[in-house]
């Protein structure tokens, strides 16, 4: 039952314990005498409790020097509990401390609770797992004397506190200048064409190389673990000129693309040509060397036969000549003893095909010869019937 209800507090008592004066006293105690009590349990505990009046007049003294006590033995309290607040340490388990005691290296600590002793030991909290990222954007000259706006992106972490503790008083503030440095160097040289396009890769291998090697001089206890070069562009002032460039480059691109392709047409079928000529003259020379031997081995045949019987072979040859003379002419003409008149023979039959063929009749057998005049003709047809009726008579 609460204190204010009726009849459940018969003493007319408050809750800080003081009775109601008149049985109708509301509101808070006074919070004078709440902590004139609060002296008094104080000064109790530390054997300084204030002696009421009665006790004699050399008593005063004695309560002031014990107050006096307890209020110091308070402050040391206070100022233990906040000691120890700030001596005890917990460490995460991504992690790790070092402890410097009287200014010199004492010891790394690793994840739990720990204590150290300030103001004789220092401690550096940081976290050793997580990477961080830092971003650095600026205008560089190219190998070939180009100006480029370059951003890229350094991932790190720090792998070895103490170093990083102590070796470098703004060890990230080094990673900034190196990665500066590195970047210059890199940039530097690397015509622009690289830097824009597809070169980006390479470079950032470079720069994180070259980015890890001043790292590890300076002993600064940090690892790159990644190194982004982002889109390089030209800076703004001279942009549209770079784009015009990169244009008249994919033009010239474009035009040497298609000059190759038209290369690999013609020439792949230039050099069939100058095969087949090749070949058409080493297959000539073949002919001509076989058909020169030939005859050579048949001269030497023949003079091998002619050698035998001469008379004979004689004759043969002027028939074989002549019959390979008459079979390529159109026109024979045949002669009499002495004193009587030649007879000229045409063969009007071969001469009437060959021309129904559409041939020149000059040409039977093969040979080449030129066309016969009609008049001519005529005229060798009107000699040839009056050499036959001179021949009958």
């Amino acid at each position: 039952m609460a204190w204010n209800e009726p009849g459940g507090n018969s003493n007319n008592q408050d809750p800080w314990g003081g009775k109601r004066k008149g049985g109708d006293r509301k509101g808070p105690p006074d919070l004078d005498e709440a902590f004139r009590k609060l002296q008094e349990s104080l000064n109790g505990l530390f054997g300084g409790g204030k002696k009421r009046s009665g006790d004699g007049g050399g008593s005063g003294g004695g309560s002031s020097k014990g107050g006096g006590l307890g209020l110091l033995g308070i402050g040391l309290v206070v100022l233990l509990a906040i000691w120890l607040y700030n001596a005890i340490y917990v460490v995460d388990e991504q992690e790790q401390a070092v402890v410097l005691r009287f200014g010199k290296y004492y010891d790394t600590v690793g994840p739990g609770l720990n204590i150290y002793f300030p103001p004789f030991d220092r401690k550096y909290l940081e976290n050793v797992t997580r990477e961080r990222a830092y971003s650095k954007q600026g205008q560089m000259l190219t190998e070939d004397e180009n100006i480029v706006e370059v951003p890229l992106t350094v991932q790190y972490k720090i792998t070895n506190l103490q170093d990083f503790v102590l070796n470098v008083d703004q060890p990230e503030v080094s990673l900034q200048h190196a990665t500066e440095s590195a970047l210059r160097h890199v940039v530097g040289s690397t015509a622009m064409d690289q830097v824009l396009t597809e070169g980006r890769e390479l470079m950032a291998s470079e720069i994180k190389e070259r980015l890890q090697r001043f790292l590890d001089t300076y002993r600064t206890g940090i690892t790159v673990t990644q190194v982004n070069v982002q889109s390089a562009a030209a800076p703004r002032e001279v942009q549209e000129a770079f784009d015009d460039v990169i244009r008249a480059r994919e033009d010239e691109q474009r035009s040497r693309n298609q000059a190759e392709t038209y290369a690999n047409g013609v020439i792949p079928e230039a050099r069939g040509q100058a095969q087949r000529i090749v070949e058409d003259a080493n297959g000539y020379r073949d002919e001509v060397v076989s058909r020169a031997k030939g005859e050579a081995d048949r001269f030497t045949k023949l003079v091998a036969e002619y050698r035998k019987a001469p008379e004979v072979t004689r004759e043969r040859l002027y028939l074989d000549t002549m019959q390979e003379v008459f079979s390529n002419t159109s026109k024979v003409l045949v002669t009499g003893d002495k004193g009587q008149n030649n007879l000229l023979y045409l063969p009007l039959d071969k001469m009437i095909d060959s021309s129904r063929n559409g041939s020149n009749p000059s040409t039977a057998g093969g040979a080449a010869a030129a066309p016969a005049d009609p008049g001519s003709r005529a005229a060798d047809m009107q000699q040839q019937r009056d050499t036959r009726t001179r021949e009958t008579r």
